[in-house]
């Protein structure tokens, strides 16, 4: 019997890159852009007020699970620079994750104490932690951009050898 799909909602700057690298995860079935944790109803990418862009997750837990997602998303955003992404500045580049249920919550903040405590970031860890609520899907053209335009814009990148230790039990 096939395990049930998982859903994470995470915000790490422009969608366009977070989706393009996180697609290729082993795991990952699908992948969306939107808007979340704001205050718009039907954000779009005009008026979406406070939400930040985020993409929406849907993975195989027999395959990859929550963690290594996470792990994943903190190696290829920089999690210490608040509202800001490489040249993009603003609320709606915030490091964010919106967590499922406690069990997700608990992942990430563990995580998060994990990558404070690597020194692999030149900051502390300033990634938000809040329950997800609705998400509002980015419009047709934001959706796959780097797949129809492999030459546009980007701030994330996988940095080679990068791995997230486990700190050290005190």
């Amino acid at each position: 019997m096939a395990a049930q799909t998982q859903r994470a909602v995470l915000a790490g700057g422009c969608f366009w890159g977070m989706q393009d690298l996180i697609r290729r995860l082993p795991g990952v079935e699908a992948t969306r852009v939107g808007y979340t944790g704001g205050d718009v109803p039907n954000a779009t990418y005009r008026n979406h007020g406070t939400h930040a862009e985020a993409i929406e997750i849907l993975f195989d837990p027999a395959k990859t699970d929550y963690r290594a997602i996470l792990e994943f998303f903190f190696q290829i955003h920089d999690p210490s620079t608040k509202n800001r992404q490489g040249n993009d500045i603003g609320l709606s580049y915030r490091s964010a994750i919106y967590y499922v249920d406690d069990e997700q919550k608990r992942v990430a903040e563990d995580t998060i104490a994990d990558v404070d405590a690597s020194g692999l970031w030149p900051g502390k860890v300033v990634t938000e932690v809040e329950p997800v609520g609705p998400f509002w899907e980015a419009e047709p053209e934001h959706q796959d951009y780097l797949e129809r335009y492999p030459d546009g814009y980007t701030c994330h990148f996988p940095r080679p050898g990068w791995r997230l230790p486990a700190r050290a039990e005190g």
